[in-house]
């Protein structure tokens, strides 16, 4: 753990951080992170309570530095001197189990180029059918369990001429990733994970033929 704290080299890194981590705690009060930093880049994993994803956030840091730790998300926050660009890391906690599960460091591979707006206006759509579906709902039949199965059935169809579940584009749409409209994504695969990458941040998901073997931990390079 270092006592410093990390300077960012890039003007609104701070802001963003700080942007990303309220939006995790809004849906988790107790969230917590796993912080990397290694040649000269910092990482910042998540997995958003209710998406079953991974998120990552990354930024270049003014002075290389070794870390990896996991922290608290709300005492993160708390550290984060967005006037000086910067923020100081505060004492580890006992992680969750996803943060000792990352993927894969290495393999990833170009599968396609999304158009600008593509993921985006994809969400957009699923998460107003559902809206629109469960609102035709009787009062009476909006039960939790029928509104998860609602959620799941639409969740989990595929982003058109992609293998990537559609609660993928949804989860970096409530992130804030993809926020940019005319700005291209990318999808990428790495044994058994897909990974959406923005210029604000990836979500990565497992596929079916996701394992568990050797070389996991994302390797923190810019997104």
């Amino acid at each position: 753990m270092t006592a410093r704290p990390l300077t960012f080299a890039d003007p609104g890194e701070a802001a963003s951080l700080a942007a990303f981590l309220k939006k995790l705690l809004r849906w988790e009060k107790a969230a917590a992170v796993r912080l990397q930093a290694g040649r000269g880049v910092l990482g910042v994993f998540a997995q958003p309570a209710r998406f079953e994803v991974f998120a990552v956030l990354t930024a270049r840091l003014l002075e290389p530095i070794d870390l990896d730790a996991t922290v608290s998300a709300g005492e993160l926050l708390e550290r984060v001197d967005e006037t000086g660009e910067s923020v100081a890391v505060p004492v580890e906690v006992t992680g969750p189990s996803w943060a000792g599960l990352l993927p894969p460091r290495s393999g990833w591979r170009a599968v396609a180029a999304l158009p600008p707006g593509t993921a985006r206006r994809a969400a957009e759509d699923v998460i107003s059918e559902f809206r629109q579906r469960t609102e035709r709902l009787p009062s009476q039949d909006r039960t939790r369990q029928l509104l998860d199965g609602l959620a799941e059935e639409i969740w989990e169809r595929r982003l058109r001429g992609t293998e990537l579940p559609l609660r993928a584009a949804h989860a970096a749409h409530a992130l804030g990733f993809l926020s940019d409209r005319s700005a291209p994504n990318e999808l990428y695969d790495a044994r058994g994970w897909l990974r959406l990458r923005t210029a604000r941040g990836s979500v990565i998901v497992r596929t079916e033929s996701g394992g568990r073997g050797p070389g996991h931990g994302l390797s923190v390079t810019p997104v």
